[in-house]
């Protein structure tokens, strides 16, 4: 076994695939198996980063709170939730650490609604025996990039009369707390002593001191740390400030409860600084299980794979950005596609070309509420479109167009990974194939939405016209290369998907199109030149462009998905059995997965490895069962590549963009191209298969 990767503390550098999400769906953090946060940026998906250490193993930041002893792990999602539960076993005790983000929607217990809480909350407690933990909180704000001050101050915000400290860390443009509340669930025990300190730690190049703790929780008890954004909470007076913040001396004096004191004041405190209390981080607890257990319970999906599909919709609600119901693509940034390559990109935005496959899984299970959110994104994109009806191929979760892409050369990158970007300098490309997942997604909407308002026709009638003048040009399509524009075959398939979708929708909701004859023909002799073209008769494949006709792609395997032609057809499938050779014998398949192409023989314009694609492995696993229809061997093969594929996710069935030869996680992660399309190919797979 290779040796383990250490940084220059001596902890484990963890791997892409040991890592799980929790979320709020405004942002998420990365949790490695042995509980650190790993990245986090706040308050948004897209914000500057706090806590960035899978990038950067020794400058990055992450908030540990792990055993002092040899401990292994044991790491799962709350039964239909995204609340996150570690083990830490050991012969001497067992320690439980419970992770989550809190959602707008849980912000709420029994009859009282509480004001929007998005705070990051950790339960630490022991189960079994003494368990010795250490916590480091270590925030690097900013990509690293800011110096931060830290200082232990005052917590007006413990209950039950006790006295306390919290750690603000302040940095130019941010500031955030770090605070605890200790307890006991059994009456025989105290609670536990906990102690922050600030400290600048050893072997590490952050840029402002850390907080640490070193405590032992003895068998029933337990403490809650809560990380939040600070905000500018102001109290009218000062007597206003004492009322609002009890003591036992004060409940002394007044002759009242310190419980009823405490309930009574707390209705005077700013809402977004309530009492910090046992029940209130009990009740967001449980009703953050709560929200995503009453949502998840809303899945049509009863097929074979039910706990694989639900975890996926799981995850990609977590993708979701609650306040424009964009969904971003990944949650991480710059995570490498072959470990120690260059092919390190940020993924924490929205591409058009997501959306027809998303508001196809949404729909399949049901969730119209987010397919509708992410349907008024779409068409506010369309409305902001350029004068002659072209997009932009990628967007802000906000809805904004600049994505400046920089690098950020004081970061190592994930195991030696560079260079680190933020930003994504793929906005400025051109992508025609973006057109045929838009119309493809307004098309599918209108199977479960109200009709096209007339401006928002007139828009799609622009975005045609404008697709027909595109048809005879080149691009850089779906895979974004960063090299020559080419008459990529994708890109030909996705603008006939375009032409036809329009054609369809006129149709559909008898809507006048002026320039029918036109779209008709164009959409016509474009088929026909893709056949003409695009097949290459010697090899017996389609070709991933006109220009390179022995070359393959994976990306073609969309064509029957997009119903451009039958799966049955001897075009198809002579190119469907070409790609599931392996790489040695010209194809793209190896260990049941499926690469985009041959990177050695296709200049992209960046160079360097990559593994198999999620995505590309998916959609050949809907090529074979479509296909399947007709040879039930494509069908066989389509279930074996489905179930070798549920194979290759990770300890909490999370699935990154790629996939390693070895077959551990590649790329931003979790990815919502590949949860959508696990959903996509399992509903299919069940149809085909029967009840």
């Amino acid at each position: 076994m290779p040796e383990e990767l250490r940084d220059a503390a001596g902890t484990p550098v963890r791997g892409i695939q040991d890592h799980a999400l929790i979320g709020n769906l405004r942002t998420a953090a990365v949790v490695s198996i042995d509980g650190s946060i790993e990245s986090m940026c706040v308050p948004y998906f897209d914000s500057p980063s706090v806590f960035a250490r899978i990038v950067d193993a020794d400058k990055g930041g992450h908030f540990s709170i792990t055993p002092t002893w040899t401990f292994k792990t044991k790491q799962a999602y709350a039964p239909n939730s995204n609340v996150l539960i570690t083990k830490f076993l050991n012969e001497d005790g067992v320690g439980v650490m419970t992770d989550f983000l809190v959602p707008k929607g849980a912000n709420k217990s029994g009859s009282q609604s509480r004001a929007y809480l998005p705070w990051l909350i950790r339960k630490v407690e022991s189960i079994r025996g003494k368990v010795p933990f250490r916590l480091e909180c270590a925030p690097a704000f900013n990509y690293c990039r800011d110096k931060h001050t830290t200082e232990l101050v005052e917590d007006d915000t413990v209950s039950d009369g006790r006295t306390g400290t919290k750690a603000v860390f302040t940095a130019p443009s941010l500031t955030m707390d770090l605070r605890y509340l200790p307890f006991s669930s059994d009456t025989c025990v105290s609670d536990p002593s906990i102690k922050l300190n600030v400290e600048s730690l050893k072997n590490r190049e952050l840029l402002g001191p850390s907080v640490t703790s070193d405590f032992e929780l003895e068998e029933g008890q337990a403490v809650y740390f809560v990380f939040r954004e600070v905000g500018k909470w102001e109290y009218s007076t000062e007597e206003h400030q004492k009322v609002a913040n009890p003591n036992e001396k004060r409940a002394e004096e007044l002759g009242v409860p310190m419980q009823a004191l405490l309930e009574a004041s707390s209705k005077l405190r700013p809402k977004e600084n309530p009492i910090l209390s046992k029940a209130l981080l009990n009740a967001l607890l449980r009703d953050t299980n709560k929200y995503w257990q009453t949502w998840i319970a809303r899945s049509k999906y009863t097929g074979r794979w039910r706990e694989a599909v639900h975890r996926s919709a799981l995850v990609l609600k977590m993708l979701v950005f609650e306040e424009t119901g964009a969904i971003v693509a990944a949650p991480t940034f710059s995570l490498p596609e072959h470990v120690g390559g260059q092919r390190n990109w940020d993924y924490r935005f929205t591409w058009i070309r997501d959306t027809s496959f998303s508001l196809y899984a949404l729909i399949r299970l049901g969730f119209t509420e987010e397919a509708n959110a992410y349907m008024e994104f779409i068409l506010a994109r369309l409305r902001e479109r350029n004068s002659d009806g072209s997009l932009q191929i990628v967007y802000t979760i906000h809805g904004g167009k600049d994505l400046e892409e920089l690098t950020l050369d004081h970061l190592s990158g994930h195991k030696g990974s560079k260079p680190v970007r933020i930003g994504n300098g793929a906005a400025d490309h051109k992508q025609l194939d973006i057109y045929g997942e838009l119309m493809d997604c307004i098309y599918l909407a209108q199977k479960y939405s109200k009709p096209l308002h007339w401006d928002s026709w007139v828009a799609v009638r622009q975005v045609v016209d404008f697709v027909c003048t595109q048809v005879g040009t080149t691009d850089l399509s779906i895979w974004e290369v960063r090299g020559e524009e080419k008459h990529f075959l994708y890109s030909k398939v996705m603008m006939w998907v375009a032409i036809d979708r329009g054609l369809r929708l006129a149709d559909k909701r008898n809507l006048p199109c002026p320039n029918r004859a036109k779209w008709l023909d164009t959409r016509d002799k474009l088929y026909e030149e893709i056949q003409d073209k695009g097949f290459n008769k010697e090899k017996g494949h389609y070709s991933q462009c006109y220009e390179v006709p022995e070359s393959l792609d994976s990306a073609v395997l969309i064509m029957p998905l997009v119903f451009f032609m039958d799966a049955s057809d001897p075009r198809f499938l002579s190119t469907l059995d070409q790609i599931l050779k392996t790489p040695e014998k010209g194809g793209l398949t190896a260990n049941s997965s499926v690469y985009r192409y041959n990177a050695a023989q296709s200049d992209d314009g960046v160079g360097g490895e990559e593994g198999a694609f999620s995505l590309c492995t998916l959609w050949c696993v809907e090529a074979m069962t479509r296909a399947g229809v007709h040879d039930k061997n494509y069908l066989d093969k389509a279930v074996n590549m489905f179930m070798d594929f549920l194979g290759y996710g990770n300890h909490v069935e999370l699935y990154s963009e790629e996939i390693s030869a070895g077959g551990e996680g590649l790329g931003n992660t979790p990815q919502a191209f590949s949860h959508v399309t696990l959903i996509s190919a399992a509903f299919n797979l069940d149809r085909a298969l029967g009840a």
